[in-house]
C-alpha cells in the first residue's frame, strides 16, 4: 500500500475503519500515563532519526558528481590540464565526474562526439558552423588562441612574403587548411598567389617539421608547437597566423580551438558545463604558473632543453583566451567571409555568412541552428 492510500481504495473499508478506532484509543490510552508519554517521546526520537537519516540518504543522491565524458587526444594539451584537473582535485572540489575517453586524432574526436560517445572535445569554430548548417547543434567555446606560423631556416635569404615566389613550402595539413587559406588570402590582396607562384607540399605536421628541421623545405607553416621546436632550433618566423588574422580585420587573438559540445548538454547540464569551464581556466592558470607542472610536461612530450621548454610554455601561456566570447564571434564572423570567399564550399558549406549560434552563449541565450 502506498503512503496516500484512501479508504475508498481499501477493499475492506469497514474493517480498516474498525482497527484505525482501535489504534486511536490506544494512542489516547498511553498517552494519558507517564508510562505512555515516554514510549511516546522514545518513538518520536526514533522516528526523527529515521526520516533524518533518509534525508541524508536521498540528499547524496541528488548531488552525486555531475557526469562530463570528455574526448581527448593523449598528447594534446587537453590532457595537460586534465592532468592539473586530478592532481589538484578540482573536479572533486566542482563536484563532477570527468570520464576520459583518450583518442587518436582531430577526426576521431568528431567521430566520437556525433556518435554520442562523448560529450565535449576539442576542434574548431569553422567546423561547428559547418555542421550547425548540416543538421547538429554542435557549439563553440573558445579554449586556445595560439596558433602557427611560416617559418624559415635563420640564414634564408627569404626576408618578406615575395620572396616565397619559385620555393618549396610544406603546409601542415590540406588545401583547405585554415591557416594556410588565411596566408592565401592576405598574400592574395598584395597580388601574390602562393598556390600558383610556389611549390606547395602538403602533409602531416611531424613530417614536414623533419623535413623543414633536415633542410629539405624552403619554408613550413605548421601548428604552433612545431614552430616552438623550430623556433628552438634557430629558425624564424617569417610571419605568425595571428598577425595574418589582425591583417584581414581580427580585432584580437582568436581562438581556432574551442570546447565543442552540443546545445542539449548545455540544456541539460548547463551549471556543470560552467562549472567545467571554471575549472578548465583554473587549470591553465596553474600551469601558467607551475614549474613543476612544466617539469612532468617536458618529459611526457620529450624535451629536455630548457631554452625549448620555456618557450613551450611561453606560447602556451599566450595561447589562454581572455577576450570576451562577444568579441571572438565578431572576429570569427568577419574571417568567415574571407575563408568562405577563398575556401568555398569545400570549406564552409552552403552557409554565406557564420551562423550566429555558432559560439556559446550560455544555455539560456542560445541561438537555434538552422536546418
Amino acid at each position: 500500500m502506498y503512503p496516500d492510500t484512501t479508504i475508498k481504495d481499501n477493499p475492506k473499508p469497514d474493517r480498516s475503519e474498525q482497527i484505525l478506532t482501535a489504534k486511536r484509543q490506544k494512542n489516547a490510552k498511553n498517552a494519558s500515563s507517564p508510562k505512555g508519554n515516554s514510549g511516546r517521546r522514545q518513538r518520536a526520537r526514533l522516528g526523527a532519526i529515521f526520516c533524518l537519516t533518509l534525508t541524508l540518504a536521498f540528499a547524496g543522491r541528488s548531488e552525486a558528481a555531475d557526469k562530463l565524458r570528455l574526448g581527448v587526444q593523449k598528447t594534446g594539451t587537453f590532457a595537460w590540464e586534465l592532468a592539473v584537473i586530478k592532481a589538484s582535485k578540482l573536479d572533486a572540489k566542482a563536484d563532477l565526474d570527468l570520464v576520459v575517453t583518450e583518442l587518436a586524432s582531430t577526426e576521431a574526436a568528431k567521430i566520437a562526439l556525433m556518435g554520442g560517445a562523448v560529450d565535449i572535445i576539442l576542434s574548431d569554430w569553422l567546423w561547428v558552423a559547418r555542421e550547425r548548417g548540416l543538421a547538429s547543434n554542435f557549439v563553440f567555446q573558445p579554449y586556445s588562441t595560439a596558433v602557427g606560423a611560416l617559418m624559415v631556416p635563420a640564414d634564408s635569404p627569404i626576408q618578406t612574403l615575395d620572396g616565397l615566389k619559385g620555393k618549396t613550402i610544406g603546409v601542415a595539413g590540406g588545401p583547405i587548411d585554415k591557416s594556410w587559406l588565411l596566408l592565401r588570402a592576405y598574400t592574395q590582396r598584395d597580388g601574390l598567389d602562393l598556390k600558383a607562384s610556389a611549390n606547395v607540399v602538403f602533409g602531416a605536421p611531424a613530417l614536414l617539421y623533419a623535413k623543414t628541421a633536415n633542410g629539405e623545405l624552403d619554408a613550413n607553416l605548421n601548428f604552433w608547437n612545431y614552430v616552438v621546436s623550430l623556433e628552438a632550433r634557430g629558425f624564424r618566423r617569417l610571419i605568425g597566423i595571428d598577425e595574418v588574422e589582425r591583417r584581414l580585420g581580427a580585432k584580437g587573438p582568436l581562438a581556432m580551438v574551442g570546447y565543442v559540445f552540443d546545445e542539449s548538454l548545455a540544456k541539460s547540464h548547463g551549471a556543470a558545463l560552467d562549472r567545467f569551464f571554471k575549472i578548465a581556466h583554473e587549470a591553465k592558470e596553474e600551469l601558467a604558473r607551475s614549474d613543476a607542472d612544466w617539469t612532468r610536461i617536458g618529459k611526457e612530450i620529450g624535451v629536455t632543453d630548457p631554452k625549448e621548454l620555456a618557450l613551450y610554455r611561453k606560447r602556451y601561456v599566450e595561447g589562454i583566451p581572455t577576450r570576451p566570447v562577444e568579441d571572438e564571434a565578431a572576429d570569427a564572423a568577419a574571417l568567415y567571409h574571407i575563408l568562405r570567399d577563398i575556401g568555398g564550399p569545400e570549406l564552409v558549406g552552403a552557409a554565406n555568412e557564420l551562423n550566429p549560434g555558432t559560439f556559446y552563449k550560455g544555455a539560456e541565450n542560445q541561438t537555434p541552428a538552422e536546418h
